[in-house]
């Protein structure tokens, strides 16, 4: 069996750094690494209309704006397939086919659902598309046999509710899905970056995002502004480390080159760190250096999205064409699963073939 990556966005938004240190930048390396077979990345269009299904011209809106970050970041349509769910009918239907496999209670318990469902204070209004959500990705998961799934660390209850259906359905009706893997980010400030307001994530709804596709003045602006340790009030005061947005965000993004380049007088983060933490460096120090790493990584991803704006056409042929395939490859799952469950009945000769015989010996 080969190895098979999925994953993907909701487009309520365009993407921001915190989709990229998470995941982005992860699976352009793991495309470019030639590891893998195939490297599928959805648009989840479906899955945010589970939230947004009074506004669709928000979703309709954001495919382009994910599209283009996609695109702008790295991920290759000649290595990789980038198709928008619902334009992949067969996703439908093996999500009701794996309803019949969870419980309502195992779905209240899923903590990733209960604090989305917190942060949007549902309480008893809450969408059933949205509360069975859990059930759709790991329909999304299974259709393309996905041995791995790079994702965020609020993603691993999810991933393992997929893991759970997939023996469900394999105990059931013999062994036709792929129990997938998880992949979080190697480095620990990656797996869940806080808002420029030092709130623990950053989100588009709350406002406190840099968003890949964001001018050098805003990105700037943003930098600048950012929560660091409410207790530094002067130069010569010891700063805090630990919580301090700035540092979370350089010990994402910086390298040691950076300090040769931007930062000269210290030799590594560390370095940094330590004479922040004694006292008599300043925040602002601190703060243009950051962006200084910021706008060296994120100009050649606005360079190369303006280049994609330039032909949109181009763009939605791209995922037309990403759709077409995933399509097929989702097609060939359901039809196992069908088999798997005895519900290809005609394709079943078999089945036929005996009930012919059955009806015909009672004439």
């Amino acid at each position: 069996m080969g190895k098979i990556i999925l994953t993907g966005d909701r487009p309520t938004g365009k993407l921001h750094i915190g989709h990229y240190v998470g995941s982005l930048r992860r699976r352009v390396e793991l495309q470019n690494s030639g590891e893998f077979d195939e490297i599928f990345i959805m648009i989840a269009d479906a899955q945010a209309l589970t939230d947004n299904a009074d506004n669709p011209e928000k979703v309709r809106q954001n495919i382009i704006e994910v599209a283009l970050d996609y695109l702008a970041c790295g991920l290759d349509p000649s290595k990789s397939t980038l198709f928008i769910q619902s334009q992949i009918p067969q996703l439908t239907e093996l999500s009701f086919y794996y309803m019949n496999l969870v419980t309502v209670s195992r779905l209240q318990r899923n903590p990733t659902v209960k604090s989305e469902i917190a942060m949007r204070n549902f309480e008893t209004s809450i969408p059933v598309g949205f509360f069975t959500y859990p059930i759709s990705q790991a329909a999304d998961i299974t259709a393309f046999k996905a041995t791995t799934v790079p994702v965020g660390e609020d993603q691993e209850p999810m991933i393992e509710q997929t893991r759970e259906i997939v023996r469900k359905f394999n105990s059931v009706y013999g062994e036709a899905l792929v129990e997938p893997d998880i992949l979080l980010p190697d480095n620990q400030a990656c797996l869940r970056l806080p808002g420029t307001d030092g709130k623990a994530k950053m989100s588009k709804s709350l406002g406190n995002c840099i968003y890949l596709s964001d001018s050098e003045d805003e990105v700037k602006k943003k930098v600048m502004s950012m929560y660091t340790d409410p207790n530094h009030l002067m130069v010569s005061d010891p700063g805090q480390v630990e919580g301090n947005t700035v540092f979370t965000y350089l010990d994402a993004f910086c390298k040691e080159e950076d300090f040769k380049e931007y930062l000269p007088d210290y030799k590594n983060l560390d370095e940094l760190k330590e004479h922040y933490q004694r006292g008599g460096l300043g925040d602002v120090k601190v703060k243009r250096f950051l962006n200084s790493v910021l706008q060296a990584e994120l100009e050649p991803i606005r360079k190369r999205r303006k280049e994609y704006e330039a032909d949109i056409p181009y763009v939605y042929q791209i995922l037309k064409e990403g759709s077409q395939k995933a399509e097929a490859a989702a097609a060939a799952t359901l039809k196992e699963v069908k088999e798997a469950m005895k519900i290809n009945y005609f394709d079943d000769v078999e089945l036929i073939g005996e009930q012919a015989k059955r009806f015909k010996g009672q004439e």
